[in-house]
């Protein structure tokens, strides 16, 4: 899916909407951050989008926020992608599912990355 400003709504491969499951990338600005929203499942088949995403939103800008409310699934490749991009930007994470929680705990990510509640807080400065 091809990424650029984002109307609120929500992402849509299908006419009939979203494919369940289906990893869907969009990107915004909010209050001078740049915002990615990942939805779905990311695993090492489903990442490039994502990674495409993170990677050029580092190169560009100095605040990156993933939206990972809608993330239904995430293994080690997600999280490898996190810790890789990290590092070039301030990266914060914002919402994650409890699933993608619990990996960042067990991982001790958690630790590393700046996780934050919701969407706003995490565009602030």
């Amino acid at each position: 899916m091809s990424t650029a400003d984002w109307d609120g709504q929500e992402p849509s491969a299908h006419p009939n909407g979203p494919l369940p499951g289906r990893a869907a990338v969009v990107q915004y600005e909010l209050g001078g951050a740049w915002v990615v929203v990942a939805r779905g499942e990311y695993d090492m088949n489903s990442m490039g989008p994502l990674a495409d995403a993170l990677q050029t939103a580092a190169r560009k800008h100095d605040r990156v926020v993933l939206d990972a409310s809608g993330v239904t699934f995430a293994d080690s490749t997600f999280l490898n992608l996190l810790m890789r991009v990290h590092p070039t930007t301030s990266l914060r994470v914002a919402a994650p599912t409890s699933q993608l929680r619990r990996v960042l705990e067990i991982t001790g990510a958690d630790t590393v990355l700046d996780i934050r509640d919701n969407v706003e807080d995490a565009a602030s400065d």
